[in-house]
């Protein structure tokens, strides 16, 4: 049987520099400073914001993917709390800032769930007269607490579905769950080797996934975004695991563009496919309820800040796509590993 249950120093011991908390983001001295995914692996370093509008700008343009949004943005009112922490409408500033700071990722329901969150708390702080921005602070704490918990615990349940030899096709970044799940198996002597698509146009699985799999020892090969189909023909996958950015009440799977078409081909090849839920968003209960991002047309026709095709070239960018729960095996959840057909019942609120 796998642990279930490790400390939060044990936790951070294992993770790679870029899902270590402070790395993420974080709120010091008046700014929000955000770990700049953009230039990594090759730089670690952090984007400086002095108001909601800086990061919101810098969600947009992709400084910060996966959780990343979620944090930074509760960040940011955490800064706006202390920046103008003695303003009569403080409470009315921190909505506004809210509803900024949820369009700009429309597709992931996490950010306004967690801006709710504190700005309940923040609210609490106000009619006692306590400090709204030490409130959310402390909020975040408590969050960011459960959910590396909760991270570890979902990847004791991915780790006992991996087997010895297993060959793990992923998508984009899938975040921590997957690399402890990585670490865990690991750890438990099962030989692994994971296949990383690059994730055009911004390159998560070539910048994120694939350095952070490999500063923690496991075996990886990077692979383009075609690939995936023609090494589950050659017999080199095994399995299929990826992050999702929303899973609705009736299964369906919503993450990174590419993860659809890979889960059919691993239903051609028998292939299980299963998916880490962060949670349940229970206002989307069907596919209908999702909303797709669609980016600017103009980030497909570069790479990494080049031009990739002329100016004129029409192009389209759906940045998210929906996977029907037929073509899942599984999604892990806090609470072991779920049918995509029994969420109703059993997902986690």
């Amino acid at each position: 049987m796998t642990k279930l249950n490790y400390s939060l120093d044990e936790i951070e011991a294992i993770l790679p520099h870029i899902l270590r908390r402070q790395n993420i983001a974080h709120y010091n001295d008046g700014k929000v400073y955000i770990g700049n995914r953009s230039l990594y692996p090759f730089e670690k370093s952090f984007v400086e914001c002095a108001c909601v509008e800086d990061v919101a700008v810098a969600i947009e343009t992709m400084v910060t993917q996966g959780v990343g949004p979620w944090v930074a943005a509760v960040h940011a009112l955490a800064m706006l709390a202390d920046l103008r922490k003695n303003s009569a409408n403080i409470i009315g500033e921190l909505e506004q800032a809210k509803t900024r700071l949820i369009q700009t990722r429309p597709t992931n329901t996490l950010i306004s769930y967690r801006l709710e969150d504190v700005l309940s708390h923040a609210k609490i702080a106000v009619k006692d007269g306590r400090d709204p921005s030490q409130a959310i602070l402390l909020r975040i704490d408590d969050i960011l607490d459960e959910m590396y918990s909760l991270y570890a615990r979902r990847a004791g349940y991915g780790a006992e579905i991996v087997e010895y030899g297993d060959g793990i096709l992923t998508m984009c970044f899938a975040e921590t769950s997957f690399i402890l799940t990585c670490a865990f198996a690991k750890a438990q002597g099962k030989n692994i080797c994971v296949y990383v698509p690059e994730t055009r146009p911004f390159l998560q699985g070539a910048k994120l996934t694939a350095p952070s799999l490999d500063e923690i020892g496991i075996e990886v090969k990077l692979i383009t975004d075609g690939m995936p189909s023609a090494l589950m023909a050659e017999g080199k996958i095994q399995k299929y695991m990826t992050a999702a950015d929303l899973i609705t009440l009736d299964g369906h799977v919503v993450n990174k563009v590419g993860t659809f078409q890979n889960a059919i081909c691993a239903a051609h090849h028998n292939i299980p496919y299963y998916a880490f839920a962060w949670g349940c968003d229970p206002s989307k209960s069907d596919r209908a309820s999702i909303e797709i991002e669609y980016r600017a047309p103009s980030e497909i026709r570069q790479c990494m800040g080049r031009y990739t095709s002329l100016d004129r070239i029409n192009a389209l960018y759906p940045a998210f796509d929906i996977t029907p729960p037929e073509l899942v095996a599984g999604i892990i959840t806090r609470n072991g590993v779920l049918s995509p057909h029994d969420l109703k019942d059993g997902f986690e609120q």
